[in-house]
């Protein structure tokens, strides 16, 4: 696509409104992510987004890393910038002022209710995140059982995701995926 001022105004329009509902973090956002660059926009495929997806999480550094990927794809540098800081901006604005106040009810007994009906909030948008990239990724029966099997041991034996990245990188380099 080209990095036109619209496109940049489009990337930065959608993804300054994604980083004000992303509770949770980034990570949070990447269904809606997901649903704008292939669904709507037709910027990607699923596969593509997935690869995005993959390579910010295995690259040391924020989960952000996808917004900047996304960008990138669809317009180049300048993309990368406006989406960075159009997901991180508002949001670092934002905490800022809400942490403060935040900080002056640290013993109300409401800033505990909100605390805790968070944690459900966050923890449902992940999920529906791992739901997404895992459906994308679903590019074969193998990379399906890969994707199941890593999330059991994961869950069972708590590994560190360095050697979950490590296994699959032979099997895809042994063409196994």
């Amino acid at each position: 696509m080209k990095d036109d001022s619209g496109t940049l105004l489009t990337l930065a329009g959608y993804f300054a409104l994604m980083s004000l509902f992303a509770i949770g973090g980034a990570n949070a956002a990447v269904p809606e992510m997901h649903r704008l660059a292939v669904d709507v926009m037709h910027w990607m495929t699923d596969q593509q987004f997935a690869n995005m997806f993959a390579i910010a999480q295995v690259t040391p550094g924020p989960n952000v890393l996808i917004v900047t990927l996304i960008g990138y794809h669809v317009a180049g540098v300048p993309g990368a910038l406006v989406t960075t800081l159009a997901m991180c901006g508002p949001t670092c604005i934002f905490a800022f002022f809400v942490g403060r106040v935040w900080d002056r009810f640290k013993d109300a007994p409401w800033r505990a209710v909100i605390q805790a009906g968070l944690v459900p909030i966050s923890i449902g948008l992940i999920a529906a995140s791992a739901l997404v990239v895992a459906r994308a990724s679903a590019i074969s029966w193998t990379a399906v059982g890969l994707t199941l099997a890593t999330a059991m041991l994961t869950y069972k034996f708590r590994f560190n995701p360095l050697w979950i990245f490590a296994v699959a990188a032979l099997l895809g380099l042994f063409g196994a995926i």
